[in-house]
């Protein structure tokens, strides 16, 4: 096979994958057009698959466990071949595991891998967030726990695909995989491989932003951006520029932030095939975002070099809403991941920021082992580092203490119990109402990620509580009529600890007293 027919079966691949996804959407016609191909015998090809699957079949513990700093091996595969699809899904007591657990591929031997990053990240969605996806090549359900990825990955000799546990405190219970791909009969004479780089800056510093700088001859096909706001206003002026084989001035130039990522006028939630805004919290400080574009529909070809950056300027208002201005260099923590193909095997540069640098500075509680009361004070249970509630009184009560040491903004948020059970409750902090009521009554029994809200907490004792509003809409009619709440985590972030906060809005006020001088 010719690099130019290996690279016209790439992107055909994909095409195909994206008409998969779309079916649902797509007429008749399209349809038939876009799936055409499935009927035709291509190269020849072995399907195989390596996966999580208890070698004693007749036994049910289908899943690897990975210890601290433990990297296991989901295959290794003897060439020449193509992966066609991963999956995954993770049990942890880590909320952030997304952020912890990290993918490398290494393509032909290469000593160096060629995709290096955080699995949710490679996934589309990063801060170690927990959200859906619904694109052409990456696809995320079950509230942000079953990761499948459509990307093709060939390889002439070999491959290997590992995942690295980098807490140095929490064990990956259970890490569940499929590996699914195809030995073929010849290898492609000149193939591409695929490569992802995560990179990062914590906070982002004067100056355009890199997503990535490469050298040789490939192809750009992808780009998942995440930011956290470090001020209240809009991060998104900022252009997108890509500079091929070693331009001076970039030949594709971008007009904002929202505008590369196929949006406009600011974002929201969506999820589109090329494009899409997975997470979306809004513009003020604490907020967080993940984006995502595909170019599927034009990679971008180099022959020498590419270096693809972005500015990230916007603009900042005061908690007072005094306007600082439109354009202005932000100091939000930002990362991004860069997909391509090229000719070469080896791996990405720079090296993988370490965890603690990956993260905020989280203050994460295990509500069992804080002090709580009850009305009434029964049918309470303890277990997995959280509290079960479950009364039979639909304007029942419970609430929690904690402490906090250092005065400051804190973002709080939780991770909450919700069930067939689950009954409609309002938060409150202090006996001021945090956001509005909230529903726990859902089909299956699911941890969920709850966002509270950015509030100005003194040093000392706080009380949460969460007081019942009557029965969820949605609790089912037969069964007990139990309007229950589970409390699992409160995620204490005070934003003053995170690198440059109001650093922004700070040298704007600096610049504009020095103008008035």
């Amino acid at each position: 096979m010719t690099a130019m027919n290996l690279r016209r079966w790439t992107f055909g691949v994909v095409g195909a994958f994206v008409a998969a996804a779309l079916c649902a959407g797509t007429d008749a016609q399209g349809q038939a057009a876009a799936l055409g191909g499935l009927d035709r015998a291509g190269p020849a090809y072995t399907t195989h698959r390596e996966s999580s699957s208890n070698a004693d079949m007749d036994r049910n513990g289908d899943a690897r466990s990975i210890a601290p700093g433990e990297t296991i091996v989901l295959g290794e595969l003897e060439g020449p071949g193509r992966v066609t699809h991963i999956w995954c899904t993770v049990g942890s007591d880590d909320i952030f595991y997304p952020r912890a657990l990290v993918v490398r591929m290494y393509w032909d031997g290469a000593a160096e891998p060629a995709v290096e990053a955080p699995l949710g990240d490679f996934f589309a969605v990063g801060h170690g967030a927990h959200v859906d996806v619904s694109s052409a090549v990456v696809s995320v359900s079950s509230d942000g726990r079953a990761r499948n990825c459509y990307w093709p990955m060939p390889f002439g000799k070999s491959a290997k695909i590992t995942v690295t546990n980098e807490s140095k405190d929490h064990k990956t219970d259970s890490f569940y995989y499929y590996l699914d791909w195809q030995k073929l009969d010849a290898a492609p004479a000149d193939a591409q491989y695929f490569h992802a780089q995560y990179r990062q800056a914590t906070p982002a510093t004067p100056g355009n932003y890199t997503i990535l700088e490469t050298s040789g001859r490939g192809r750009y096909v992808g780009t998942v951006y995440s930011v956290h706001q470090m001020e209240t206003g809009w991060f998104g002026e900022g252009d997108d520029w890509f500079y091929i084989d070693g331009e001076e001035t970039p030949s594709l130039r971008g007009t904002g932030t929202e505008d590369y990522f196929s949006d406009a006028w600011g974002f929201r939630t969506i999820n589109e095939p090329y494009y899409g805004v997975p997470l979306w919290e809004g513009y003020f400080v604490g907020d967080r975002l993940s984006a995502y574009r595909w170019h599927i529909d034009g990679p971008i070809a180099f022959n020498k070099s590419l270096r693809v950056a972005i500015e990230h300027k916007g603009s900042i208002f005061t908690d007072q809403t005094q306007f600082l201005g439109q354009f202005i260099e932000r100091s939000d923590w930002i990362s991004s991941v860069a997909f391509w193909y090229a000719d070469n095997a080896g791996g990405p540069t720079p090296p993988l920021p370490p965890l603690e640098t990956r993260l905020p500075p989280y203050r994460v509680l295990n509500t069992d082992a804080l002090t709580f009361r009850a009305t009434p004070p029964q049918m309470i249970t303890k277990g997995n580092g959280g509290v079960n509630y479950l009364p039979m009184k639909p304007d029942a009560a419970i609430e929690f203490d904690f402490e906090v040491e250092k005065p400051g903004r804190y973002r709080m948020d939780a991770v909450m119990m919700y069930g067939v059970t689950g009954g409609v409750y309002q938060a409150t902090l202090d006996g001021a109402p945090l956001g509005q009521p909230i529903d726990f009554c859902r089909e299956g029994e699911d941890p969920l990620w709850t966002r509270f809200d950015v509030r100005d907490l003194e040093a000392g004792k706080h009380t949460l509580r969460f007081e019942g509003r009557g029965p969820s809409p949605n609790l089912r009619s037969i069964g007990p009529k139990i309007h229950g709440l589970g409390f699992m985590r409160l995620v204490l972030l005070r934003l003053e600890d995170m690198a440059g906060y109001h650093e922004g809005m700070n040298a704007e006020q600096e610049r504009k007293k020095a103008e008035k001088k």
